[in-house]
């Protein structure tokens, strides 16, 4: 069994969308990651940090999962992170009403001993000294996957460079592969991050899918078209504790594998928008999994026959 560190936020969410309302449910980049990740059976960790106010029966939902979350802080008499945010019409835009760092203002995450040497560290979108140092407490993993977004960029540009140049796999979505390259072609864009260190670049489409470089290798995932979209919040996060969780159970970290590790964090996060919040990852089977998987495999699959 892999092992598969993961760090990142674990927050309280008031979320808005124009299908209903969920007010102050877990969240935060961890447990999506943490959950999508445990469908393959990993060992993995989560380290972050949480107030007294976090419900204590989620985390005995993730231990349940086979998470280790000894490794969550948990600091008495303060606040969890808390979001609040309210989605468009079209659920690709959105606006944020509140952002309480709280707890997470001071966070300094500790590696435990047992997992210094985890082959796969997934670094959930947090500042990027925190990614750096969490770096600097792993003896030589195999595989680094950074999440960021443009708020780095346009604050800690200097530091997010630094941390880039550590990784093997970043994963942003199109408008801030743009933003990080000036580059408005993905294809430039993909050249001009894989010269700023990381072997792998994974640019998120959204609705449209995924991209996945390799030096002058490409691979395509389309986003499987869904009836109803209730929530996207975490989508991404999803997308990533797939991405990983399988490459972490697999051990292999080729382009091929890639491939393939792209589709089951493209399936995992199309079930997370069902629901609100963590609410579909918490029940999903891996009979409904498979049955997906094979959705995405007729959706791309086809016989042609070129004269």
């Amino acid at each position: 069994m892999g092992k598969l560190v993961i760090v990142g936020s674990v927050n309280i969410d008031s979320i808005e969308t124009p299908f209903g309302s969920a007010e102050r449910i877990p969240g935060g980049s961890a447990p999506f990651i943490g959950l999508a990740a445990s469908y393959f059976q990993v060992d993995s960790c989560i380290i972050s940090v949480v107030g007294d106010d976090f419900p204590k029966d989620f985390i005995s939902l993730l231990q349940s999962k086979g998470i280790h979350t000894d490794s969550i802080d948990i600091i008495e008499g303060e606040k969890t992170f808390f979001w609040a945010g309210k989605y468009h019409n079209d659920m690709n835009s959105r606006d944020t009403l509140a952002t309480e760092l709280n707890v997470l203002a001071d966070f300094n995450p500790i590696v435990p001993d047992s997992y210094k040497d985890a082959e796969v560290v997934m670094l959930g979108n947090l500042h990027p000294d925190i990614q750096l140092g969490v770096i600097e407490q792993m003896n030589a993993p195999k595989l680094i996957v950074l999440d960021t977004m443009n708020f780095w960029m346009d604050n800690t540009l200097d530091e997010l460079l630094r941390v880039i140049k550590k990784v093997d796999v970043i994963t942003i979505n199109d408008e801030e592969a743009r933003q990080l390259t000036g580059e408005y072609s993905l294809v430039n864009a993909a050249k001009k991050i894989h010269e700023m260190g990381p072997r792998y670049v994974v640019i998120k489409k959204g609705e449209h899918g995924a991209l996945l470089f390799h030096n002058d290798e490409m691979f395509y995932a389309p986003a499987l078209p869904l009836a109803e979209v209730f929530d996207p919040t975490g989508a991404g996060d999803t997308f990533a504790g797939g991405f990983t969780g399988y490459l972490a159970k697999t051990g292999d970290y080729s382009f091929e594998n890639m491939k393939t590790a792209i589709i089951n964090g493209s399936a995992l996060a199309s079930f997370c928008v069902e629901k609100f919040g963590t609410e579909r990852l918490e029940d999903l089977s891996r009979q409904e999994l498979h049955r997906r998987l094979q959705q995405f495999k007729n959706l791309t699959q086809f016989d042609i026959e070129l004269t």
